[in-house]
């Protein structure tokens, strides 16, 4: 990428059902992190809302990051979600020198059973005392915490 301004767009979800966290393990041939346990979670794709329509009395599309942390989460886990809520972000460079954005979320886990999609080797939902046995991506068991402590307040 010339453009220093331009990054890779991604959200994960962590997803929460019944005071556990769905995790899932990485496939090794991922660019950044292979074999790692992280939550799942997508890139933002422009032609994929470039098809959907525009938001009404505007210019472009509205509620994109929820949509593609529904599909991605269906892609790869087969499950639906839902109250989809901010959580924070982080910046990181992945090896091949491309500048990532990812957009963290917590939902609820609504439906289905988890079914591993094609990028993901294996899931467990965890508490987070559980999610500490596991290779996670730095800063995942955080988020996990974070998630963890706004359901106790």
């Amino acid at each position: 990428m010339d453009d220093p301004r331009l990054h890779i767009i991604a959200v994960t979800g962590i997803v929460v059902r019944d005071g556990r966290f769905l995790i899932m393990k990485r496939s090794k041939k991922e660019k950044a992190y292979p074999g790692y346990w992280t939550v799942p979670g997508g890139k933002i794709v422009r032609h994929e809302y470039e098809q959907s329509p525009m938001t009404p009395n505007s210019e472009g599309w509205y509620d994109i990051v929820a949509k593609t942390l529904k599909k991605e989460i269906d892609e790869e886990a087969n499950i639906k979600i839902d109250d989809v809520k901010y959580l924070t972000d982080m910046t990181f460079i992945r090896p091949d020198n491309i500048p990532v954005l990812v957009l963290s979320y917590w939902c609820r886990h609504k439906s289905g059973e988890v079914q591993l999609g094609k990028d993901m080797t294996d899931y467990a939902w965890v508490t987070p005392e559980e999610a500490k046995k596991y290779n996670l991506i730095p800063g995942i068991l955080d988020e996990i915490e974070s998630v963890n402590k706004l359901l106790k307040i």
